[in-house]
């Protein structure tokens, strides 16, 4: 691999080398990210792409909002919550995932690209029911589990669908497969 994976912990690192031994990872040791690690990550970004790979959990997100500012062209892996869920179902993180989760997550990674129109607007999102309806979450669910994309809220969808350069056709296509 050519790229530096960003994980939350020591114990994600751990079960990312288990299945790519030659992977390079940062920690970022929480979701209180320093300067010392984005100015790392900074200086990392102009030799290696950088895979945002954290939790599909609040804190995890906060970490890969957090960097995906200040490093533009991040490029993002997803893991869907039921794939790392701990043997007791209580915590979700990367380091309760199986093998094969993990090797599905990077190889589907999603690049970031500056400057670039979104593809899908919020109105959008709401005239789909994928926004503003009762059962908005459910289907958003059903959608990021098929794309492997998390399960987010409105908002960190709407984003990640923009990410994917997903069309309103594309999402209208998605919803006819899941109803």
């Amino acid at each position: 691999m050519d790229s530096i994976i960003v994980v939350e912990g020591l114990h994600d690192e751990i079960n990312i080398k288990n299945v790519f031994p030659n992977a390079k990872c940062v920690i970022t040791n929480g979701s209180a990210v320093n300067d010392e690690t984005i100015n790392l990550l900074k200086e990392l970004a102009k030799k290696y792409e950088i895979i945002l790979f954290t939790d599909p959990d609040f804190p995890g997100e906060k970490i890969r909002n957090t960097i995906s500012e200040a490093i533009p062209n991040c490029s993002h892996a997803f893991l869907r919550n039921h794939d790392c869920r701990s043997k007791n179902g209580k915590k979700v993180g990367i380091e309760h995932a199986s093998k094969e989760a993990i090797i599905n997550a990077l190889s589907n990674v999603y690049k970031e690209q500056e400057n670039l129109e979104d593809t899908i607007t919020n109105n959008e999102l709401f005239e789909l029911g994928l926004n503003g309806n009762n059962n908005s979450k459910v289907l958003r669910n059903k959608i990021s589990n098929i794309l492997n994309i998390g399960a987010p809220n409105a908002k960190t969808f709407l984003k990640r669908i923009n990410l994917l350069r997903l069309t309103k056709k594309d999402l209208e296509d998605l919803l006819c497969k899941i109803k």
